[in-house]
């Protein structure tokens, strides 16, 4: 929460303490003559607009979508419909990403918030150092494969090292990586869900009950499994650790 605060400051505390530009809005006319008009500062357009960006942020450049995958194909194999819900899954995602996310965010305040409330910055060198933290989280988790591909769709040519790639390759071939992953870890979590569906099947096959559907007398054998083998604690520590082996 800290640095939503703080980034929402850098957008409107004045640069270098002068006076902000203002854009007249709303005037207002006490009946005598006397009256008073409002403003709205370039520094709240810049956050409103910035607001509208943050679900693009999330999905683009965060650990939000290898994380959200994979749960949904969780609760797919496990084969409990809606349970969890969809709100219980998004809010697992977002706060594991908040804290796969954390040391970004800490060297985005140190480096760019930080900074430009002090008046050491200005807003766009601000801008390009917050930037820096994020390339460095997604180059350790971009496949080479997928940058050389976006590269040369783009027509580029030669990049002169890895930190130089620019955002528009940068951020497409990232969240391609990240799917790629999302998928390999989430076809050895069906794997043995497939295999209890199997045995269950085969096992009502042999008896001659062909009318009793496989999936409702395996259910409760892979949730038993499930949370046998301590489930929710692999995953969540898995998800962190395949982020943290990457950087």
């Amino acid at each position: 929460m800290k640095y939503l605060i703080a980034l929402a400051l850098m957008l409107l505390v004045p640069e270098a303490q002068a006076q902000s530009v203002g854009i007249p809005a709303i005037a207002v006319d006490g009946g005598s003559g006397d009256g008073e008009t409002y403003s709205v500062t370039l520094e709240i357009l810049a956050l409103m607009t910035m607001l509208t960006l943050l679900p693009a942020i999330l999905l683009m450049m965060t650990s939000f979508t290898r994380i959200i995958i994979v749960l949904s194909i969780l609760r797919q194999a496990l084969g409990t419909a809606q349970t969890p819900s969809n709100q219980i899954i998004l809010g697992l995602a977002l706060f594991l990403t908040l804290f796969v996310m954390s040391p970004v965010f800490d060297q985005v305040y140190l480096l760019a918030v930080q900074p430009y409330l002090d008046g050491s910055l200005t807003a766009l060198d601000a801008l390009r150092a917050a930037t820096e933290p994020f390339k460095t989280f997604m180059l350790a988790q971009t496949r080479e494969t997928d940058i050389r591909m976006f590269a040369d769709i783009a027509g580029v040519t030669e990049i002169e090292s890895p930190e130089k790639t620019p955002l528009t390759l940068l951020m497409p071939a990232f969240v391609t990586s990240e799917l790629k992953t999302a998928f390999q870890i989430g076809f050895l979590i069906f794997i043995p869900f497939v295999v209890i569906d199997l045995v269950v099947a085969s096992v009502l096959m042999s008896m001659g009950m062909m009318m009793l559907s496989p999936m409702i007398v395996s259910l409760p054998f892979k949730l038993m499994l499930f949370v046998l083998v301590d489930g929710w604690a692999l995953i969540m520590g898995t998800l962190a650790s395949s982020f943290m082996v990457g950087a």
